[in-house]
């Protein structure tokens, strides 16, 4: 009989092995899931994860990679820190996009003034944004031991139906007609994140490279990340050695949040544009993926970050080439997760085969 052991402790090999053969899995199964909808399974997949690099238009799609993930790796980074405390933030979308609208609010109440001000301000109010909203949970589960995972997860939808509201009142551009949505902030040079827009480099992806070196030293040279990974493995431990929960609590949503509101802000200033109703496309949600499968670690976080950002580009690759349909994208993207979960258990157990006693 085919039974899971308990490993002494935990496999290096396959905490390494588990995130590759999740991508393989996912391929595998993805490539089934294609050819059930028409598509030749092995176009399907070479149209997703090797043109955007390597077609004869890789020079248009590249950049998108950058563009795509900046901010799944900076709102992956700020989830890790949370994720290893066993503090789990389940709403970056909802503090991305009240980031992205201080930001943007602040830049709009100067329009038009040029001033190199105006632009640190926005920073500043994004993360602020982020970083608010994201102690909104993080207080109360302090303060009344409430459950950030379903705090966090319903502040998404309070923040999308601010968003319209911001989109189809406060910030709509005087000058659109009637149109929904703000000003376009990309073509206004005092509040704009680009940096240069042929190679899709914008402050976000600047910013994001920081978060990995920043989180790297945190997490293994400071005592910081010490009292994080030691309270996610042994809370009791935790408090013994002198750590405080409630403190480590708050600075983690308020790390998380603050990350996700830039995120926002660096988006709104720049691929994005515009304060819209459609502003939001999910990178708060994906970015749990991206964490999870970069190992909560920030060097794997940004490789995580760079295949997920492979799997948007050429999803769009394949609608607009193979008719294949969005929904089938995300399925896919999904199964990165699912299959991770399910590998990473011979991380913790291995297979064993006993013989069944009559």
């Amino acid at each position: 009989m085919l039974m899971l052991e308990k490993r002494p402790q935990p496999s290096r090999v396959w905490t390494l092995a588990s995130p590759l053969m999740a991508v393989v899995l996912t391929m595998f199964v993805g490539g089934g899931l294609f050819a059930a909808l028409g598509q030749d399974p092995l176009v399907t997949i070479r149209t997703i994860f090797l043109d955007p690099l390597f077609s004869e238009f890789a020079w248009f799609y590249r950049p998108q990679l950058l563009i795509k993930g900046a901010p799944l790796v900076l709102i992956a980074i700020g989830l890790s820190f949370g994720f290893r405390a066993g503090i789990w933030n389940i709403g970056a979308e909802g503090q991305y996009i009240v980031g992205a609208i201080c930001g943007a609010a602040v830049g709009l109440a100067f329009y038009p003034m040029e001033s190199f001000v105006v632009f640190p301000l926005m920073i500043l109010a994004g993360a602020i944004g982020g970083l608010l909203w994201a102690m909104i949970p993080g207080v109360l589960r302090v303060r009344f031991g409430t459950n950030e995972i379903l705090v966090s997860l319903m502040l998404v939808y309070v923040a999308e139906q601010l968003l319209a509201s911001m989109a189809l009142g406060t910030l709509r551009n005087p000058e659109g007609m009637g149109f929904p949505g703000s000003r376009n902030l990309s073509q206004y040079p005092a509040a704009t994140s680009w940096i240069d827009q042929s190679i899709g480099m914008h402050w976000g992806v600047v910013t994001a490279f920081i978060a990995v070196i920043f989180a790297y030293i945190a997490l293994s040279r400071h005592i910081f990340g010490f009292n994080v990974r030691l309270t996610g493995q042994s809370p009791r431990a935790a408090r013994f050695s002198g750590v405080n929960p409630s403190r480590l609590v708050l600075i983690c949503m308020g790390i998380s949040g603050a990350l996700a509101g830039l995120a926002g802000l660096f988006e709104v200033a720049g691929p994005a544009g515009q304060v819209s109703i459609d502003f939001n496309v999910g990178y708060g949600f994906t970015a749990i993926i991206v964490a999870f499968l970069g190992r909560l670690h920030p060097v794997g976080i940004l490789l995580a970050g760079g295949l997920m950002a492979l799997t948007y580009i050429g999803g769009e690759i394949a609608q607009s080439n193979l008719g294949l349909p969005i929904a089938a994208i995300q399925i896919l993207q999904g199964m990165l997760l699912f299959f991770l979960l399910a590998v990473d258990v011979l991380t913790n157990y291995r297979l064993s085969w006993r013989r069944q006693v009559a």
